[in-house]
């Protein structure tokens, strides 16, 4: 993206104030183990659900590869990586939700490292930002769970093509696919309070994605692979895998 980008940029910056300032404590305690209602009780299942899945499409030995965790939120998949060897850049436009992540690393596991102490097998690197940032460097893989689901298709596609330029293994991402239960609501968020619901989903036709994609990375040697939906009470999400032959 680029300054040119408009609608990227608006939308970038509904979803900082979103996950920063209003709700970054519903967000620390639906990602914690403490105790939720029965409709964020299906988000948290969903989650963990999905978090598993796309866990289960990394290699099991990540010593050594460097995942960059695109909207990482609380930083529960990047602890997954961390247990696995990875090297994470673990990224969030929420500084309080990256401040949260730190917290829960560092007291993680005693044999959680520093991030800061890259001499170990495995280490994160938690940051606020945007991921879409050139300066964060390249990456084996790159893992986008629910990070890209509040942006148009035109936008994920631009943002999965940029991430694409710099990744050498795979891209994993989610999306909100149309359906009945998300078309009637909008988002996942409008089941919450008003006070912290979330910015609106953009539901997006798998198929018109598929074709997007086929025209922006599979020229540059990318190709489909995995996919699933996961569906848990009020969470929907649509799992995609792309490889890099």
């Amino acid at each position: 993206m680029n300054n040119t980008d408009q609608g990227y940029l608006e939308r970038r910056g509904q979803i900082e104030h979103y996950f920063d300032r209003t709700a970054a404590k519903t967000w620390e305690h639906l990602t914690s183990t403490d105790p939720v209602g029965r409709i964020r009780a299906t988000v948290r299942a969903g989650r963990d659900e999905m978090r598993s899945t796309l866990m289960s499409w990394l290699p099991e030995d990540m010593t050594g590869m460097k995942l960059l965790d695109a909207g990482c939120g609380t930083g529960a998949l990047s602890l997954c990586a961390l247990e696995r060897g990875a090297q994470v850049t673990a990224i969030d436009l929420s500084a309080n939700l990256i401040q949260v992540a730190r917290n829960r690393y560092a007291s993680f596991s005693p044999l959680v490292q520093s991030a800061n102490d890259k001499q170990q097998k495995g280490w994160i690197e938690f940051l606020s930002g945007d991921m879409l940032d050139p300066q964060l460097g390249e990456f084996d893989y790159v893992v986008g769970m629910d990070s890209l689901i509040h942006y148009d298709a035109q936008d994920l596609v631009k943002g999965i093509h940029i991430l694409s330029e710099r990744t050498r293994k795979a891209i994993l991402f989610t999306f909100p696919p149309r359906n009945p239960l998300l078309a009637a609501a909008h988002t996942i968020g409008q089941f919450f309070p008003r006070s912290d619901r979330s910015p609106t989903l953009a539901p997006v036709s798998q198929k018109k994605l598929r074709n997007a994609l086929n025209q922006r990375i599979v020229p540059q040697g990318w190709s489909e692979g995995k996919t699933t939906r996961i569906s848990k009470g009020f969470y929907t999400s649509q799992a995609w895998e792309w490889v890099r032959q």
